[in-house]
C-alpha cells in the first residue's frame, strides 16, 4: 500500500495521542505539571535516561520548588543537587535563566516562544517542549527521538545531523501537529521514540500505534534508519589521580579551574598526564603538602562526549598542613553532603567513603 503524505498528516496525530493517553509513563512532572517543573525535567533529561534523572528530579524539586528558590540557591548546594547527572553547565544555565526570569518576568516562565528561546540554556527543543506542554503554543519540540521517528515514518535516509534535514523534518512535525493539542502531540512523539521507536536496537514496530502509517515499516527499512554522520573518535587523555588522606581520615580535594571541562567542581588531586609516585610526591611538596606514597590505587576510565579519561591512581598519607586556596580536607560527611564530585570520580569517591575514618 502506498502511504501518502496526506494520509500521514491526517492520521498521525490522532493515533499517537490516543496511544499516549492510554500508555504514557506516570512521571512526576506529568502528574504535577507546571511550567517550572516541565522546564527542569526537560533540562535534566538532556543526555540523561529517565530512570537516572527521576531521583535527582524529586530531590531537586523538594529543595528548590520554584524559580525564586533556584535563582537564589548557593552554587555549592546547586552542584550537590546536580551531582551524578553530569553536564554541570546545564545546572548553571538553569540558575542563570532563573535569575533572568525573576528579574524580567516576575518569577514566572514566559508564555512566549521567543522569550523562552532568549533564556540561557534553552534551545529550540526545550522552548518547544515548555511552550507546547505548559502554554499550548503550536510549536515543535524536535530532538533525536523525534528525528528518528520521522526518518522511519517517511522512510527518509537523509543525515539527521545536518541542519537542512532537521529543518525539513521540523516542518513535517508542524504539518502533522493539531493546533488545539500541541503539548500532547509533542509528548506522544517523545514517548513513542523513547518506548517503541527506539534507538540502538530493533524498533518495536508490531507494538507501534502508527505502524500502518510508517513507510519505513512498510518497506522493511525502519531498523536501518535514521542515517547519521559517524562521530569523530574520542581523544584519549591519560590522567593520574591522587587519593591523599590525612591521619584523621579526611581526603584532600581541589576545585577545578573556572572554565573548561568540569569547571569549578571538586575532585581528588589530579594531573592530566601519567606521572610516577616520585613525581607525584614532588608535585605535592611544591604545593606545601608533606605526604608519603602508600600504594597503587584502582585504575578507572570515564567517557565524556568528546574525550576519554584513562585514570591511574596513587594513595598517599599526609600530615595536615596549610593548603592552597583551591584545596580543602573533606571528611565522609562533607563528601556525602557538601562537596560535589562528578561521576568521573565515582570509583574513587566510593573508595574515599569506604576508607574514611570519620
Amino acid at each position: 500500500m502506498h502511504i501518502t503524505e496526506e494520509v500521514i498528516r491526517g492520521q498521525l496525530a490522532p493515533r499517537l495521542i490516543e496511544w499516549y493517553h492510554a500508555n504514557a509513563r506516570v512521571l512526576p512532572f506529568r502528574t504535577h505539571s507546571t511550567p517550572y517543573r516541565v522546564w527542569v525535567s526537560e533540562i535534566m533529561l538532556q543526555q540523561t535516561r529517565v530512570s537516572a534523572a527521576m531521583e535527582h528530579y524529586n530531590r531537586f524539586m523538594a529543595e528548590l520548588p520554584n524559580v525564586s528558590d533556584l535563582a537564589e540557591c548557593p552554587e555549592e548546594k546547586l552542584m550537590k543537587l546536580w551531582e551524578g547527572l553530569g553536564y554541570y553547565s546545564r545546572a548553571r544555565n538553569l540558575q542563570k535563566a532563573a535569575q533572568v526570569i525573576v528579574e524580567q518576568h516576575g518569577g514566572q516562565l514566559p508564555a512566549d516562544y521567543k522569550a523562552l528561546l532568549a533564556l540561557p540554556g534553552i534551545g529550540e527543543y526545550t522552548a518547544g517542549a515548555i511552550g507546547s506542554i505548559s502554554f499550548g503554543l503550536p510549536v515543535p519540540a524536535v530532538d533525536g527521538n523525534v528525528l528518528r521517528v520521522f526518518s522511519r515514518i517517511y522512510n527518509d535516509d537523509r543525515d539527521i545531523l545536518k541542519p537542512d534535514t532537521k529543518k525539513a523534518f521540523t516542518q513535517r512535525v508542524l504539518d502533522c501537529m493539531p493546533k488545539d493539542n500541541p503539548g500532547d502531540y509533542n509528548q506522544a512523539l517523545m514517548e513513542l521514540g523513547a518506548m517503541v521507536c527506539v534507538p540502538n536496537g530493533v524498533p518495536q514496530c508490531l507494538a507501534c500505534p502508527v505502524a500502518g502509517l510508517c513507510r519505513g515499516f512498510a518497506e522493511g527499512t525502519a531498523p536501518s534508519l535514521p542515517t547519521k554522520t559517524p562521530p569523530k573518535a574520542r581523544k584519549i587523555q591519560p590522567v593520574t589521580v591522587l587519593l591523599v588522606q590525612d591521619a584523621e581520615g579526611r581526603y584532600l580535594i581541589e576545585k577545578r579551574k573556572e572554565t573548561g571541562l568540569l569547571a569549578r567542581l571538586w575532585q581528588p588531586v589530579l594531573f592530566e598526564e601519567i606521572i610516577t609516585p616520585e613525581q607525584a610526591h614532588k608535585e605535592l611538596e611544591q604545593k606545601g603538602i608533606d605526604a608519603e606514597f602508600q600504594t597503587q590505587g584502582k585504575n578507572a576510565k570515564h567517557i565524556f562526549s568528546h574525550i576519554e579519561w584513562q585514570m591511574q591512581c596513587y594513595c598517599f598519607l599526609a600530615k595536615s598542613c596549610k593548603l592552597p586556596d583551591n584545596m580543602v580536607w573533606a571528611d565522609k560527611k562533607q563528601l556525602k553532603e557538601e562537596y560535589s564530585l562528578p561521576n568521573a570520580f565515582k570509583v574513587y569517591k566510593k573508595e574515599m567513603l569506604q576508607n574514611d575514618k570519620g
